[in-house]
């Protein structure tokens, strides 16, 4: 059976409504005995064929099933930095808190224990990754795990204390509506 054949087959058994993001490494395991360049234009096929979406680099998106097409820039971080420790807080968590007055679309923003880093992710949005030395005991009490995100989430008051730690502009905070949550 040709390779493209096969990985089409092999994504339809795999991928459902929870695993739908697929790094190069899980793709990679399907097809070892590919040389490195054979794998790569295997893949190039496939996105050419449309049986794969680059969300970013290193990261492909299966959309023969159902998934949830607003998280997929949550599910692509928590997928990118599964090794690190990482949590949703800035604009992203005060946006949703309503605490900003202007809504992100298509940008999320996370501390994380690694490098700070922006990711385009072509028109699924920017994720954005802004590096923390805080300790994951110090902020457990501060954070909650959204299920729908697969990503741990700060509470308002940590997400000022990171604005304010960051050194992120404080402009758009409306602190009538801050204060509430303090």
């Amino acid at each position: 059976m040709q390779p493209l054949k096969s990985l089409i087959q092999s994504l339809a058994k795999l991928a459902d409504s929870e695993h739908y993001l697929f790094a190069l490494d899980d793709l990679r395991a399907l097809f070892p005995g590919l040389s490195d360049g054979a794998f790569k234009t295997l893949i190039s096929r496939a996105v050419s064929a449309g049986a794969l979406i680059r969300v970013c680099r290193g990261l492909y998106l299966y959309d023969q099933v159902e998934y949830p097409r607003g998280l997929i820039l949550f599910h692509a971080a928590a997928r990118l930095r599964a090794e690190l420790f990482n949590y949703l807080s800035l604009e992203t968590v005060l946006s949703d808190a309503g605490v900003i007055s202007q809504i992100l679309i298509n940008r999320i923003t996370l501390l994380s224990s690694g490098r700070s880093h922006v990711i385009s992710c072509g028109n699924f949005g920017v994720i954005e990754f802004v590096h923390t030395t805080q300790k994951p005991a110090d902020l457990a009490p501060h954070l909650v795990y959204d299920a729908a995100c697969h990503l741990w989430r700060a509470s308002v008051p940590q997400a000022l204390r990171d604005m304010r730690a960051t050194r992120r502009s404080l402009d758009l905070i409306d602190w009538s509506v801050a204060n509430e949550f303090i």
